[in-house]
């Protein structure tokens, strides 16, 4: 049986670039997303035009048992888990407080965080057991730095790197690869920023900073960072790493405002 590298959150920018890099090496990918059908099987035609094998399912990661049973299924029918890929983002859009409803607030944290535990803890024993295995977490600028109307976000994506951090304590002397890596810059991927933009504006941002400017990352360019990570060996493990444009400065330097995305 195959390897498998499992992306949870495998849209046309971070996760189905990740998922066909991965598979380019051996991997069987089987890449999840909430919705898009005739999306995700687009995703899955491209790895397997490109001669190598993936697998792709509908999940909504917040319905209960919805992540276990899909990793139960995965472990019995296609291989072990390898890789997982936890890419789900938990963005909310730009509220104030008086608008961030209690349930807008717990999506959030349902999407950044308990996403994160559940998969987790449906992948931890079974790596555990086999005394190898990575679990790459995408997260963003919010989880070090909170900012105004970012209530749920920063909540969520602060969580998330704590658990990782946890997670890591745990589980890295038992073989498994934790790592949190914060995307700090805007990506260049349609499924995000072009749905966040709208088509228009994101048109824009690419013609003004995209393309041949290189000031959004790309997908394709994160991927192999993501393989690196799951390849580093034990004595040199990373924990977190931060990605942005060499346009952007870091997180630390400067305020993130979501008007500067257009």
């Amino acid at each position: 049986m195959e390897p498998v590298c499992l992306v949870i959150g495998a849209g046309a920018g971070i996760g189905g670039n990740v998922g066909r890099r991965f598979a380019r090496e051996g991997y069987h990918a089987v890449l999840c997303r909430r919705s898009d059908q005739e999306g995700l099987d687009r995703l899955v035609s491209v790895i397997e035009e490109d001669g190598n094998s993936a697998s792709g399912f509908l999940l909504n990661a917040v319905t209960e048992n919805s992540i276990e049973e899909r990793v139960a299924a995965i472990e019995a029918d296609i291989g072990p888990i390898e890789v997982a890929i936890y890419n789900l983002g938990a963005q909310i859009g730009n509220r104030a407080l008086a608008n961030t409803s209690y349930k807008a607030f717990e999506l959030g944290w349902r999407m950044g965080t308990f996403g994160l535990f559940r998969l987790a803890s449906s992948v931890c024993p079974l790596m555990a057991e086999r005394g190898k295995g990575a679990i790459l977490v995408t997260s963003a600028t919010a989880a070090m730095r909170g900012n105004a109307g970012q209530h749920s976000h920063a909540a969520a994506m602060a969580g998330r790197r704590m658990l990782c951090q946890s997670l890591n304590a745990e589980f890295s002397a038992k073989g498994i690869h934790i790592a949190h890596i914060v995307v700090d810059g805007a990506v260049d991927a349609p499924d995000t920023l072009g749905k966040m933009l709208g088509p228009e504006r994101y048109r824009q941002l690419r013609e003004a900073r995209g393309m041949e400017h290189d000031g959004l990352l790309l997908p394709e360019k994160i991927a192999d960072t993501y393989y690196h990570l799951a390849q580093q060996h034990r004595s040199a493990w990373t924990f977190e790493i931060d990605l942005r444009s060499f346009s952007d400065q870091p997180w630390w330097n400067h305020a993130i405002d979501l008007g500067d995305l257009g």
